[in-house]
């Protein structure tokens, strides 16, 4: 993405410990968009709220979340960092988008489609534990974007249906009520697909297979240890592209150690334990300075509850010119 005038947009959901995955797929590539574009980084609370019920551990969830995006260089008198739950203007933009949205759209998102999925499955009523906030998420998500007028949306490969409701939302209400919304276009990171986790499966908080970014050496250290991996002896050659601890050495890695590593693959002669050291020395060394930081950030909730309120003042501003047009639009009072 070469346009300088790009506006980017994205949200991080506060529902637990910062994984690699978080990091690979979302966070690392909205830090270098962020670097080089007007950007927007939002605390996803309210996205939170189906699935995370105690309200105090949304609270701590959301700063540290905060804390870590700081820690890993987010800068914050650069890009507007802000808690989506203090933009009132949000879930107001929603529920007038809602409006125009087809449920058929809705039906067809990953999130509703695999609950109903696994309520199939468990041969419990389709819409079980669904809650209406998990059925308009999408809707939800779209007002986050349309209301920043975002024209760039770093995604996973994985999740770029969620976006291409954002765009049908915007087509939607822009050819009934005229050119009000701004189409977002998706940034895609091509180099990271879907992250592998512990078990070989996509790294995920649900599944337990998670390689949290901040842990202490030790646990990162026994975590690497646990991964999944084939029986091929150390002397065998062995396929990089197919094996998970090559693929998120290759990510933390330098170009040339990858090559290297690379080569020693397919000439055999290297064991997976000696691999999974190499992972372990590269996931330490990647985060350490994080690490250290966020400890400083952490223990200073009032100091993180200012830049979101300091970032929130900056993004309402936004989004309250986008809201005006939306409610013109739709005959509202403005």
């Amino acid at each position: 993405m070469n346009d300088s005038t790009a506006v980017v947009v994205s949200g991080i959901k506060p529902t637990g410990r910062v994984h690699l995955g978080n990091y690979l797929g979302m966070i690392r590539p909205v830090l270098r968009l962020a670097a080089k574009h007007e950007s927007y980084v939002f605390v996803a609370d309210g996205h939170a709220l189906t699935t995370v019920e105690d309200p105090a551990q949304l609270t701590r969830l959301s700063r540290e979340l905060t804390a870590v995006l700081l820690a890993l260089g987010l800068d914050p008198s650069r890009t507007v960092l802000y808690r989506q739950s203090d933009l009132a203007e949000v879930f107001e933009l929603g529920w007038i988008l809602a409006c125009s949205t087809p449920k058929g759209a809705l039906n067809r998102a990953h999130a509703y489609k695999a609950a109903v999925a696994a309520n199939r499955v468990a041969g419990r009523p389709t819409d079980e534990g669904v809650s209406a906030g998990l059925f308009t998420y999408p809707v939800l998500m779209a007002a986050d974007i349309l209301g920043m007028a975002g024209t760039a949306v770093p995604v996973g490969a994985d999740q770029a249906q969620h976006l291409e409701v954002t765009r049908d939302v915007a087509v939607a209400f822009n050819h009934s009520y005229g050119p009000v919304l701004t189409v977002p276009e998706a940034v895609v990171d091509r180099d990271v697909a879907v992250i592998p986790g512990t078990d070989g499966r996509k790294m995920s908080k649900s599944y337990d297979n998670i390689i949290p970014i901040l842990a202490p050496p030790e646990e990162m250290g026994r975590l690497v240890r646990g991964i999944v991996t084939d029986s091929r002896r150390p002397e065998e050659p062995k396929d990089p592209t197919t094996c998970a601890l090559y693929g998120l050495y290759h990510h933390l890695a330098t170009p040339d150690e990858s090559r290297a590593l690379a080569e020693r693959y397919v000439a055999g002669g290297i064991g997976y334990g000696e691999v999974k050291a190499l992972l372990t020395e590269a996931l330490i060394a990647t985060f350490a300075p994080a690490r250290e930081r966020y400890q400083v950030l952490i223990d200073n909730p009032a100091g993180l509850d200012a830049v979101l309120f300091e970032g929130a003042e900056r993004a309402k501003a936004r989004v309250r010119d986008v809201l005006e047009r939306v409610r013109s639009a739709r005959g509202l009072a403005v």
